[in-house]
């Protein structure tokens, strides 16, 4: 496995690739890797491409009371991880590759980034992500990145972010991965309790029941309304459950105002989740 910890060693190694006729596909992550992770990488392999998998804990994208200190750091679990799933390289910056002394730029964001879902609820996150984002496309120089659909607003974030600055990165979706009960897997689960995990399935129950009520015809309020009572009366604290045009993120009223993406944030315990899926 090359382990690359520099932009100089990540620019030279992109070079030597993409001189060799190679097809570059990076997969950014904060580390913590697990199978949904795995995914991402599988899924730049199936292009038959050089794989790049990023590991880089970034401290602008958590807020002044998030859990960037006690954010799990396990490299090499990680890098094991992504040896065997078939990966080719790691790079794995420390913070002044990526952010230098003088650092002082930002991105602004709209659109999808500013609708009211994780940005009401932790404003600074979507332009921290944007800004290392951005500067992992810059420095990989990748034609393509694989991105999760379990951090769905993010999806979107990042997929119009690269289409608007021509960062040259085609952004690939992958499909949620599920443990067996539907929880979606997340470095976060590490953190539920025994008890809590046993709950956490009820938010893809409830996203499952509210997207079946609204493929049946029950008005799209109603039908929030009611897996916003279940996913309350599971012992979850709510902070919103929406339903959302799947690509703009605008509110919806009905089936005929657009594809559809249910989405959901709820804390249990000290553990926040997120899911969504499409209806």
């Amino acid at each position: 496995m090359i382990v690359l910890d520099t932009a100089k060693s990540l620019q030279d190694h992109v070079r030597a690739r993409k001189a060799e006729g190679k097809t570059i596909v990076l997969v950014p992550t904060m580390g913590a890797l697990h199978e949904g992770h795995i995914a991402l990488v599988k899924a730049g392999l199936a292009r038959n491409a050089h794989v790049i998998v990023s590991i880089f804990v970034n401290p602008t994208q958590f807020g002044p009371s998030e859990d960037l200190s006690s954010y799990p750091r396990t490299f090499e679990a990680d890098r094991t991880k992504v040896t065997a799933a078939g990966g080719h390289a790691i790079y794995s910056p420390a913070a002044d590759q990526i952010y230098p002394p003088g650092f002082c730029t930002t991105i602004r964001l709209e659109g999808p980034a500013s609708v009211g879902l994780e940005d009401k609820f932790r404003p600074t996150h979507f332009q921290g992500v944007a800004t290392v984002v951005a500067k992992l496309f810059a420095q990989s120089r990748a034609d393509f990145a694989t991105f999760g659909e379990k951090d769905y607003q993010q999806l979107q974030v990042v997929t119009r972010l690269s289409r608007d600055l021509d960062l040259g990165t085609q952004i690939i979706p992958v499909p949620t991965l599920r443990e067996s009960d539907g929880l979606a897997l997340s470095s976060r689960n590490v953190y539920l309790s025994k008890a809590d995990r046993a709950i956490a399935p009820t938010l893809h129950i409830a996203l499952q029941a509210t997207a079946e009520a609204i493929r049946a015809g029950r008005s799209v309020a109603s039908a929030v309304l009611e897996g916003s009572s279940a996913i309350k009366a599971a012992g979850f604290a709510l902070d919103y459950l929406e339903a959302r045009h799947a690509s703009s993120l605008d509110p919806v009223a009905s089936l005929s105002d657009g594809p559809i993406r249910l989405l959901v944030a709820a804390k249990i315990g000290k553990t926040r989740l997120i899911d969504n899926i499409a209806v």
